[in-house]
């Protein structure tokens, strides 16, 4: 929660201007809150900066996002891109339903999907989840169940380690150094290094 504090009282100036280029590119809330599946599957409101139209998901329902998604914003883009878009969630750190590090919440409607097709998916809840995680620095954002597969494997080596002091940092490192440089996923050689298996199963999810 210390980091949290710290984050939102360095941050603020940031946080602002975000706050107000949001607001002047479109209207609608600056702020968005999703329900999200948390620790021991509790659900929670988490906050995010709004990247993306109002209603967004109004006619397409709860679906995954890709890098040419025509929903995002200019100022959204940019902020996906920097993941800047998460700093609201230290709020979440602070009232301790979220951890800086730890593996990424999802919706519950994925997360009904997801138990259904890739096995294993529900240990990701004995930890907190969290801003950034050893998945999010090797992975990017979700868009089959084949990279949810893979990024499981990463949870998993995560959650064994977890209370790790030095890998928490290693995460919190490469997580700064994307920000910094805006560029997706790139593998750290500090983080553990995992062997991937070939995968079977559904590709994709599909909107029923």
């Amino acid at each position: 929660m210390s980091v949290a504090l710290l984050g939102l009282t360095l941050g603020l100036p940031v946080l602002i201007l975000i706050g107000a280029a949001i607001a002047l590119e479109s209207r609608g809330s600056i702020l968005y809150t999703q329900e999200r599946v948390g620790r021991n599957g509790r659900t929670f409101r988490m906050l995010k900066f709004r990247s993306m139209i109002t209603d967004a998901e109004r006619e397409c329902g709860p679906v995954w996002s890709n890098q040419a998604d025509p929903r995002v914003t200019r100022v959204g883009s940019v902020l996906r891109r920097t993941h800047l878009d998460e700093l609201p969630q230290l709020l979440n750190v602070l009232r301790g339903e979220m951890s800086v590090v730890g593996p990424r919440p999802e919706r519950p409607v994925m997360v009904e999907r997801l138990n259904k097709l890739v096995p294993g998916y529900p240990e990701r809840w004995a930890v907190l989840p969290g801003i950034t995680g050893l998945a999010q620095v090797r992975h990017g954002y979700d868009h089959s169940t084949k990279t949810v597969k893979q990024k499981l494997r990463y949870d998993r080596c995560y959650i064994k380690r977890h209370g790790s002091l030095s890998l928490d940092l290693k995460i919190m490192a490469a997580t700064v150094a994307l920000m910094l440089t805006g560029g997706g996923p790139r593998k750290s050689p500090a983080a553990p290094r995992l062997t991937p298996r070939p995968l079977t199963g559904k590709e994709a999810l599909i909107k029923p």
